[in-house]
């Protein structure tokens, strides 16, 4: 089973900017669908971002302009580069990566790592 392993969670205020990385052993990240989705307590998970294997980007209203999505193929890491955050940014960020394999869809997630936006 294909575990993503996400990193760069934490603490910071309003206005700064946190960059988060997603690693995904045992699959190419450059043939997946990639992103990163976020969740609060109550709510559904929502998506922040997400990279097509060509190369597109979709990003949520919330954070466009904000955020930049990026694949690095050489190390095989997905990236999210937050800026100018916002209290209702907090919220834990999943790494998510899929792709359609002939008759099935494999979808694989990361635990979860936990931004919060606070002074």
């Amino acid at each position: 089973q294909v575990q993503l392993v996400e990193f760069g969670g934490g603490l910071v205020q309003p206005g700064g900017s946190l960059r988060l990385s997603c690693l995904a052993p045992g699959i190419v990240f450059s043939t997946y669908t990639t992103g990163w989705y976020r969740q609060v307590p109550g709510k559904q998970r929502e998506l922040v971002a997400d990279i097509a294997p060509g190369g597109t980007t979709t990003y949520s209203d919330s954070v466009k302009g904000r955020c930049t999505i990026s694949r690095d193929s050489a190390k095989n890491t997905i990236d999210l580069q937050m800026n100018s955050l916002k209290p209702e940014d907090t919220a834990t960020y999943y790494c998510n990566a899929w792709r359609h394999d002939f008759a099935e869809t494999n979808d694989y997630w990361g635990p979860g790592t936990q931004v919060t936006v606070s002074s």
